[in-house]
């Protein structure tokens, strides 16, 4: 069967370099005798594959050396519980701006630790704008400002990182990390699930500065601690080895392929193709965010005639195009256009849209 577009949310499209690379080299790495699958993480062979994905994905984001990169297990909403757990004493106000369902989720995890401020909630007009920072309802001396950088779901994207002055801000990039340049000395934290723009499911990535690593946090044991995961350079307890190898080979083909001002760019010329076909098509297909939070990497849309989108997914998948269903919070048709996607796959979509609208417009 011929490989089909992957529009998925996540776990999404990987390259497919990556994918052949992986294949022809499972069964035997190097010259170890064994699988990559089958390394101890603490034996020098798959040490140095570690060390060498942690200095790729340095230089792929431009991370500053004093931060602490760690390779987690657990998913972004397991960093959800831990940011408030690490990062704000016992009964401590903390700041989350809502933008969608996993603000509505980073919400719930902390909220069992810490006071938590709304400072903006978008929910009562239906996610789709994002309230300027002048009017967020900060609290003083709040532990941090969380925020999410891109909402899946919702299709909404902050334009920049906002400026929040000297409280730490902590963003969720799950869905938009090395999508394009950040500049990290503006944010105390950055943590991603890979499985959207860096890598398999099963390895989450975060960021840490140094002076917010340095807190003491609330009780909790060691294994939920970021500073021993920090000391022990995320070999604390058997991490999911395979899925931090494919990582590794997706941040080397990302630095072959240009870095990430080169996918800033490819990024920008997909979504606005995928824009262009929406808005252009009469009201056939319908996005209701506001443009200039739009999301760069999910897009969500409707069809005039709700009724028409089972024809439209099956159709789609008849044509190689994969992964378009809305989720279940929200419905529709929903693109996941990641760094992976190449452009090829976004015209074959805007094609089939065209064609599927003459037909049924």
């Amino acid at each position: 069967m011929e490989r089909a577009f992957n529009f998925s949310a996540g776990p999404a499209t990987l390259p497919e370099a990556v994918l052949e690379q992986a294949r022809d080299t499972l069964p035997l790495w190097r010259d170890t005798g064994a699988s990559v699958l089958e390394l101890s993480h603490r034996g020098p062979d798959f040490m140095e594959v570690a060390e060498q994905a942690e200095a790729d994905l340095r230089r792929l984001l431009a991370i500053p050396d004093d931060h602490a990169v760690l390779f987690l297990t657990g998913g972004a909403t397991t960093q959800q519980a831990l940011i408030a757990l690490n990062f704000a004493a016992p009964g401590q106000v903390a700041d989350y701006v809502v933008t969608g369902h996993w603000g509505e989720t980073a919400v719930r995890q902390a909220e069992p630790m810490v006071a938590v401020n709304l400072a903006a909630d978008g929910a009562t007009a239906g996610y789709v704008d994002i309230a300027p920072v002048a009017q967020w309802r900060r609290s003083p001396g709040a532990a941090y400002l969380h925020y999410t950088d891109n909402e899946t779901i919702h299709g909404i994207e902050f334009a920049g990182v906002p400026e929040v002055g000297d409280t730490p801000l902590i963003g969720d990039f799950s869905s938009s990390i090395a999508a394009r340049p950040l500049d990290f000395s503006r944010l105390g934290m950055v943590y991603a699930g890979a499985q959207k723009n860096l890598g398999p499911s099963g390895v989450s990535l975060a960021v840490i500065r140094p002076d917010l690593l340095e807190r003491a946090g609330q009780p909790r044991a060691p294994i939920f601690d970021y500073r021993a995961h920090a000391a022990a350079r995320s070999m604390l307890n058997t991490p999911p080895t395979f899925n931090w190898y494919l990582a590794g080979l997706v941040f080397k083909w990302m630095l072959a392929e240009g870095g990430v001002p080169e996918f800033e760019r490819r990024n920008a010329r997909k979504a606005a193709a995928l824009y262009a076909a929406i808005d252009g098509s009469g009201g056939f297909y319908r996005n209701p965010v506001v443009p200039a939070v739009r999301s760069r990497m999910n897009v969500p849309f409707f069809l005039h005639d709700t009724a028409l989108e089972p024809l439209f997914l099956e159709q789609a998948a008849d044509a190689g195009l994969i992964g378009l269903k809305g989720h279940r919070a929200l419905g529709g048709i929903r693109a996941s256009i990641y760094n992976a996607m190449p452009q090829a796959g976004v015209q074959a979509l805007v094609g089939f849209m065209g064609a599927f609208r003459d037909r049924h417009g």
